[in-house]
């Protein structure tokens, strides 16, 4: 009998994906601190988060068997962890500084199975290389069309963010979305979820 399906995040374009899967699943959304600590790297920031997601929802759900998803993402660019915008003038800022810049995005995956407590625990990187002749009326124009102000990086890469780009480079399109399914489905399927069988 395979455990329940739940996603540990309030991300609408994480829940678009695992649509996308045919997967059974129920959102819990886990509220954490997301801060970094102390000189810790962006990999080291995106895998402990993503487990610690994972961890908050499964003391949510007070023990109940299951398999919970945490994810986690961090833009990184010039040596700067660069989190999600919140505003235009922000998103705005952020984009002016990726012109001809290749900025790097990691993203934290993990799988926890609350019966078992064990936790496998992934990191994706996906690179992407901005034009070198983006004006800075494409920037505000394209901020004002997609309001990227809730993704790390300020853009969506799903959308008209593509526009902005010379390169993509990384093993999964959607863990520049923020759930990379290659290696989920890989995960889950040592846990026994499948959407093929």
């Amino acid at each position: 009998m395979t455990l329940p399906l739940v996603l540990g995040s309030g991300s609408k374009y994480r829940r678009a994906i695992m649509d996308k899967l045919h997967l059974i699943y129920n959102v819990v959304k886990p509220d954490i601190d997301e801060s970094a600590i102390n000189e810790e790297q962006p990999e080291q920031l995106v895998g402990r988060l993503a487990e610690e997601k994972a961890q908050a929802v499964a003391k949510k759900l007070n023990g109940e068997p299951c398999i919970i998803i945490g994810s986690d993402q961090v833009a990184v660019c010039d040596g700067l962890i660069l989190g999600k915008p919140g505003t235009e003038e922000k998103a705005i800022e952020q984009l002016k500084s990726f012109v001809g810049k290749t900025v790097t995005f990691y993203t934290g995956l993990a799988v926890l199975n609350s019966q078992t407590s064990q936790c496998e625990v992934r990191i994706e990187p996906f690179f992407v290389t901005f034009r070198d002749n983006i004006t800075a009326d494409e920037i505000a124009r394209y901020v004002e069309l997609e309001q990227p102000l809730d993704c790390a990086g300020s853009f969506k890469s799903e959308g008209l963010g593509v526009s902005l780009f010379s390169e993509m480079k990384g093993n999964d399109p959607n863990t520049l979305i923020g759930l990379p399914t290659i290696a989920l489905l890989d995960m889950l399927r040592s846990q026994g979820i499948n959407p093929l069988s």
